[in-house]
């Protein structure tokens, strides 16, 4: 039999109290990182201005003729100016993203442009994206590199990715960016497993640096 003195036990439960209290000041801080990026970037596309714009960007207006008609998939669709821009050209686009402002920005554009978007508020780094559903893939400015072997997987026999973003000389133009969402040179051409390069070009416009790729699925 143990015997706890009641000085002991006074003790113990100032003990409970303080790590009681600690829980109730310090967890609510403790953010999960998904929660996180959506607060950030909710943050960011909380205004009136469109972020990155309301044009689609040139490699998308470039190379539309190209796609095939078909569903297409905007992963990362932010404030949705190249989902709209596909919209209007007929296709149907969902668009995924953390943000449910940037999103409900999308949302606005569209219906501005008299077309319908299909938007979904969710994580990519857990978000299931179906296999062989989609004719077109697009994500650009959003680096995850263990989701391009999903943009392969969820394309039909002969649908096509068109991805863009940051390259690593992108860091003169802004040196505390994160070096970890990068492309380094080529890496692009390697990242979808399976799919045919139909255009692929590194670009310095001596503000920003970048890569694009479109790349088929074969039939």
């Amino acid at each position: 039999m143990f015997y706890t003195s009641p000085i002991a036990s006074r003790f113990q439960g100032i003990g409970i109290a303080v790590i009681l209290l600690m829980s109730t000041v310090f967890l609510p801080h403790l953010v999960r990182p998904a929660e996180q990026d959506q607060i950030r970037w909710d943050n960011k596309y909380a205004t009136e201005k469109y972020l990155f714009g309301r044009e689609a960007i040139p490699f998308l207006q470039d190379h539309v003729d190209l796609l095939p008609k078909g569903p297409v998939l905007d992963l990362a669709m932010g404030e949705g100016r190249n989902g709209v821009f596909l919209a209007a050209k007929g296709y149907q686009v969902t668009g995924i993203d953390i943000s449910e402002e940037g999103l409900k920005k999308a949302q606005a554009l569209a219906a501005e442009y008299g077309v319908t978007l299909k938007t979904v508020v969710a994580d990519l780094d857990t978000y299931e994206i179906p296999p062989n559903t989609f004719d077109v893939i697009i994500c650009t400015y959003y680096l995850q590199r263990d989701l391009f072997p999903k943009i392969a997987a969820a394309l039909k026999p002969g649908g096509m990715a068109l991805i863009e973003t940051y390259a690593l000389d992108h860091l003169q133009y802004q040196p505390r960016f994160n070096k970890a969402y990068l492309l380094l040179p080529n890496e692009l051409l390697t990242m979808l497993p399976g799919l045919r390069v139909i255009h692929y070009q590194e670009v310095d416009t001596g503000q920003a640096a970048f890569a694009s790729i479109l790349a088929q699925k074969p039939q």
